[in-house]
């Protein structure tokens, strides 16, 4: 039976750290990453290409090294997240959710009836190509699969507190780059109109007594984040990562 360890620790009250990946899916990254302390690895498909030749091996190694493989999805429709599911990630990110009925709509595909409307298929990847007895397999998916609602646009953060307390949806998440966009300040998340908006949308997550996460820059903004209020938080990007460690070191080689 599949579980999720992250999607329970966070629905308990806990806090979760992790990663997103854009752009190496190599077989070794799961393990490097879980080494370096992450628990859970959000694998883009919305900025980075990559499709699903790509992303089911990336997220079967993540299953392999015990992290958490969530996606986001490019968008909230039926056929792009039922073959991420199927693939085995047990999370899904919908960018620019902005109504409740599409939250709604998200935790209908993410799982079984009588929840949602998830399609069956058993004795594939999501459930290890195990066999076994339908109903229990049905009840596990449903208590494993982790729902994200990307909230990063005006609309969104006008309806928050709708989105956040529709049933099944389990964790908020800021897109502060775009929700800046939207409001008008293109990436200024240091004016103090960002943080009245991360204020409600923080709200709103504590009013349906559920988590609210964010994609920190660094472990000093992650740390902030997590005394603000948040419990999920990526700790930058693959990229991002990569970049900023190799700079450091750059600079100290020249002196």
């Amino acid at each position: 039976m599949i579980s999720n360890p992250v999607r329970a620790k966070l629905l308990a009250g806990g806090t979760a750290l992790g990663t997103m990946a854009f752009e190496f899916f190599t077989p070794g990254l799961a393990r490097v990453l879980k080494e370096g302390g992450a628990e859970f690895v959000i694998l883009d498909t919305e900025h980075s290409g990559a499709g699903m030749d790509t992303l089911k091996p990336a997220i079967a190694y993540a299953r392999g090294a015990g992290l958490v493989p969530m996606v986001r999805v490019p968008g909230l429709a039926r056929h792009l997240i039922s073959p991420v599911l199927d693939a085995g990630a047990l999370g899904i990110m919908v960018p620019m959710l902005e109504t409740a009925d599409q939250a709604r709509e998200l935790v209908s595909y993410c799982r079984y009836r009588p929840l949602g409307t998830r399609g069956l298929a058993f004795g594939m990847a999501h459930d290890d190509y195990s066999g076994g007895p339908l109903l229990p397999a049905i009840e596990a998916a449903n208590e494993a699969i982790l729902t994200i609602a990307l909230i990063e646009t005006a609309a969104g953060l006008a309806n928050a507190r709708e989105i956040m307390a529709v049933p099944g949806i389990d964790l908020g998440w800021v897109g502060h780059f775009d929700l800046t966009d939207s409001l008008g300040f293109t990436g200024q998340i240091e004016d103090p109109r960002y943080a009245k908006a991360e204020a409600q949308l923080l709200e709103a997550a504590n009013a349906a007594g559920k988590p609210f996460g964010w994609l920190a820059g660094d472990g000093a903004q992650a740390n902030a984040a997590l005394k603000r209020g948040f419990r999920c938080l990526c700790i930058n990007t693959d990229i991002g990562l990569l970049r900023a460690a190799l700079a450091r070191e750059v600079a100290v080689a020249r002196g």
